[in-house]
């Protein structure tokens, strides 16, 4: 006699709330880490707002999201790092030649190269510019990656001197390895990569292209990784 094991149940309902191309492209967009309006996110995806209402409502019922609101303003975001890194997971895991097929139009092409250069991944850097920063800091032995993402003792002391608080210990890990879709290699997230991005943002160091995900290097940040990582300015671009 067999015996079912009682998350299949709460997996397949899981499963199924991802398995809809309307809500996968709400999942996606926002993996930017911010909040978007309900009229918002249904341009995006190209459908009716009456439509992406229901879709809404399935997915913050189902703890995908949480829904946030001002005044006449409906606001809905990722409920949290656990959603984001489940739904990065996820696309990683599409096929090469499906996630890069041909752009339609010069517009969707120029988008995905900004996309590929540098964006944000949930709350971290990723793309090109992601990986450039994970590589120099394992070079620098500030980061290890041969057992697992973690920071070494000199990458504490890194962080502290360039001024990018971690905080206090909590239940997300300090450092963890998040494959990066473009690149197919691993870049730095975990409450570490969410730190150095969010000094990135707030100090200039990157700033973002238009209202979507990409992001890119500014001359502070060029120097400024330069000094701190001995990064060739080119290499960032």
């Amino acid at each position: 006699m067999s015996i079912e094991d009682p998350r299949a149940d709460g997996l397949a309902a899981l499963a199924g709330l991802i398995a809809d191309r309307t809500r996968a492209a709400c999942l996606l967009a926002l993996l930017d880490g911010r909040a978007w309006t309900a009229g918002e996110l249904a341009r995006h995806a190209g459908v009716a707002p009456s439509t992406l209402s229901e879709h809404l409502h399935r997915l913050v019922a189902g703890g995908l999201l949480a829904e946030e609101r001002q005044g006449r303003h409906r606001y809905v975001r990722l409920a949290g790092p656990r959603v984001a890194q489940l739904v990065e997971d996820l696309a990683a895991q599409v096929p090469a030649a499906e996630a890069r097929r041909p752009p339609r139009g010069l517009r969707e092409a120029s988008a995905g190269a900004a996309l590929a250069r540098g964006r944000t991944c949930y709350d971290h850097l990723a793309g090109r510019l992601g990986i450039v920063v994970t590589d120099a800091l394992t070079e620098r032995g500030l980061l290890r990656q041969d057992t697992g993402f973690a920071l070494t003792d000199a990458g504490l002391e890194w962080f502290g001197a360039a001024g990018i608080p971690l905080g206090a210990a909590g239940r997300r890990p300090l450092a963890r390895a998040c494959l990066d879709w473009t690149e197919r290699r691993p870049h730095l997230a975990g409450a570490a990569g969410a730190a150095l991005c969010r000094r990135a943002l707030e100090a200039g160091w990157c700033v973002r292209v238009g209202s979507g995900r990409a992001v890119r290097i500014t001359p502070v940040g060029e120097r400024v990784m330069s000094d701190l990582l001995g990064i060739p300015s080119g290499a960032l671009r």
